[in-house]
């Protein structure tokens, strides 16, 4: 049999086909990994924002137990993420995106960004609150990063409780806006579960003029504290934290300041103030023990990751290895700059050890969440540690040159006033043209024991005497002086103020020229009070002030607030506290200070005394505003009675005399 014969250009071509193919099949089934994919399409709205856009998106929510009939008590679980992107052209520094939450929500989680008082999860946020960056506090522009998406936008996982809005109606926020300075924002736009708003610059808002620099200024508060790295090694930093009272009437004593650690830090050494816990374990069983495995934890000063932190007695001052730091060692004391600018701040250092992957010099990241409190105080809230200009310093060698600070952070706490929070301080009123006081209102200063008592009762009126003696010894002056004139006496009697400083406003005289008022302090507690300072805001008898005769007076600078602002004099600034009696079974003592304030009419033509005018409408103790009495004490009968006296024998007179002439 004769073998097959092809011809040779018959197999070129079948050849020629086969390669063909086999190309095509290739592109088929493997294709160009080098073209990229598609971008996902931007959020609607987005794409016609040049500004600052912000969005909310409600992902969903679960029924939690337990179960209720009643629709605005039933809780649910929800989740939401909300969208801060920076489609402008300026780059947007420590942004601040507050989400107006009125569902009485309760977070329990926000990836991304932390809250801006520094409170812990869980936190109640159904008044709304106020994001912030947390890591990424700053956000780039589109320009100048090729729009590199993570760089320019930032974004909250928010997972949390909610309460009541019953399916299918969605559980929206109020409202969504960026707080920083010089930005406006319109009402959002609510679409179903998303909604959305651009923010932009307002041109007639005027920065104040700063440096260039690639750090965001630093702004003003009533609390400044500085976190200043002085000197960076490869594992550990040495910090200096400066604390500024810039307030009038802020203040600070016995101040404790916590934070939280990012990364596991812990603390080795301190100088100016010590931790309240000296706890080791919690870096031989961490982190820090597996990977410091040869370092000698018996000396470190705090491990915690939320350290609480307070300044140290005066007797530590000179010590070399504690103390010798100027602003330290005070006992916590942070007074108003009125009072004394030397004591308006305070520093302390320490050094702090770090892990990786941060183990390098440049690798800092300062601790977030700052809190501040302090005993009968105002209450601050903080807001997260800014990146700014570092820090400058005098020289220590006394040279005119100045070091300056490897990294510096701002943080800025401002006095708040809670709803939930009662005062500690309260104020009574009396007058000359009336015997009754009115006193502090009922549980000023909280109710611990209401079930003894009646905490809606309003307070009754009190003798003179009464203001001397604790509350517990009082019940039987206030019932036989509420039978005396014939006042109502509830059952059961109301309760008391429970503050542990009480100030009396007396209305002493009242004649053509001017009037006088006496103010009594009473510290009911048994810790004294150094240094101590009283405000009172007068509406409408600030212009009449004319002197203070056992205390040192001035006017608070802004005349817009009316305040004026007493101290004791020097070596007699110090109340005592709550002593006993002189002899067994006498009741307590209190802590007693007082002076003799007189005003002129002249600047207050119109002022009327006796009816309100020459009382405060403001108090504040030592930073802490007092509760006030809701009335004012009246001209009783027996002071009616006496006028009507005076007046009658004055026209009885009168009339004789020009009989007489007759």
């Amino acid at each position: 049999m004769k073998a097959l014969k092809i011809p040779c250009i018959l197999i070129h071509v079948v050849l020629i086909l086969v390669c063909l193919r086999t190309q095509i099949c290739y592109g088929q089934d493997y294709p160009d990994a080098e073209s990229p994919p598609a971008p996902p399409a931007p959020p609607p709205g987005q794409d016609l924002c040049n500004g600052i856009f912000l969005t909310y998106n409600f992902m969903g929510r679960e029924l939690l137990y337990p179960h209720l009939k009643n629709a605005s008590a039933q809780a649910w679980a929800f989740k939401a993420m909300a969208t801060v992107v920076n489609a402008g052209s300026d780059e947007l520094k420590a942004w601040k995106l507050f989400v107006g939450f009125r569902h009485r929500e309760i977070l329990v989680s926000a990836s991304g960004a932390t809250i801006i008082d520094g409170g812990d999860f869980p936190a109640a946020v159904g008044n709304g609150t106020t994001f912030v960056g947390n890591p990424q506090a700053d956000l780039k522009t589109a320009i100048e990063t090729a729009g590199d998406y993570p760089q320019i936008s930032a974004q909250i996982e928010i997972k949390g409780t909610q309460f009541g809005v019953k399916p299918p109606t969605i559980p929206m926020p109020k409202s969504l806006k960026l707080v920083n300075d010089g930005y406006l924002c319109p009402a959002a736009k609510n679409d179903g579960s998303y909604m959305y708003t651009c923010c932009k610059k307002d041109p007639k808002f005027k920065a104040p003029p700063v440096k260039g620099t690639k750090f965001a200024p630093r702004q003003n508060g009533d609390l400044l504290l500085s976190y200043d790295v002085m000197q960076a090694y490869g594992n550990n930093y040495l910090a200096q934290v400066t604390m500024e009272n810039e307030h009038p009437l802020g203040r600070l004593d016995h101040w404790n300041l916590t934070w939280e650690w990012q990364n596991n830090e812990f603390i080795s050494q301190m100088r100016g103030a010590f931790t309240h816990k000296k706890d080791i374990s919690g870096c031989l069983y961490g982190p820090a023990g597996k990977y410091y495995k040869e370092f000698d934890f018996s000396q470190v000063v705090n491990c915690e990751k939320k350290p609480i932190i307070s300044d140290l007695p005066a007797t530590y001052f000179n010590d070399t290895k504690l103390g010798k730091l100027p602003y330290c060692c005070r006992n916590g004391s942070l007074l108003p700059k009125l009072m004394d600018e030397s004591k308006a701040t305070s520093v302390f250092q320490l050094t702090v050890f770090k892990l990786p992957p941060h183990d390098n010099r440049t690798a800092l990241v300062p601790p977030m969440k700052w809190q501040i409190r302090g005993d009968l105080n105002p209450n601050y809230r903080c807001g997260p540690p800014i990146r700014v200009e570092p820090t400058e310093f005098p020289d220590p060698s006394g040279l005119q040159s100045t070091t300056t600070a490897v990294a510096s952070w701002q943080v800025v706490c401002n006095i708040t006033k809670s709803e939930i929070k009662q005062s500690s301080c309260c104020v009574s009123f009396s007058a000359y043209y009336n015997e009754s006081i009115i006193p502090c209102p009922t549980c000023a200063c909280g109710c611990p024991d209401p079930e003894k008592c009646n905490p809606k009762a309003k307070a009754m009126l009190l003798p003179s005497e009464a203001l001397l003696v604790p509350f517990s010894n009082r019940t039987n002056k206030v019932v036989a002086w509420a039978g005396l004139k014939h006042l109502p006496i509830p059952k059961p009697l109301p309760c008391p103020d429970n503050c542990g400083v009480s100030i009396n406003w007396h209305v002493s005289t009242d004649y053509k020229d001017g009037w006088t008022a006496r103010v009594t302090l009473f510290n009911w507690d048994t810790l004294p009070f150094e240094d101590w300072f009283l405000a009172v805001k007068m509406d409408k008898a600030f212009d009449g002030y004319e002197n203070v005769y056992s205390f040192n007076g001035t006017r608070l600078p802004n005349k817009e607030n009316k305040t004026l602002f007493f101290q004791g004099l020097e070596g007699l600034n110090y109340l005592v506290g709550l002593t006993n009696g002189t002899r067994p079974g006498e009741p307590q003592v209190p802590g007693k200070q007082q002076s003799v304030i007189s005003f002129l009419k002249k600047k207050t033509p119109n002022i009327d005394v006796q009816r309100g005018d020459g009382f405060p409408a403001k108090v504040y103790f030592n930073g802490e505003e007092c509760a006030l009495p809701k009335d004012f004490p009246k001209r009783d009968a027996a002071h009616k009675s006496a006028v009507n006296i005076v007046l009658i024998i004055f026209i009885t007179v009168l009339t004789f005399v020009l009989i007489q002439d007759r």
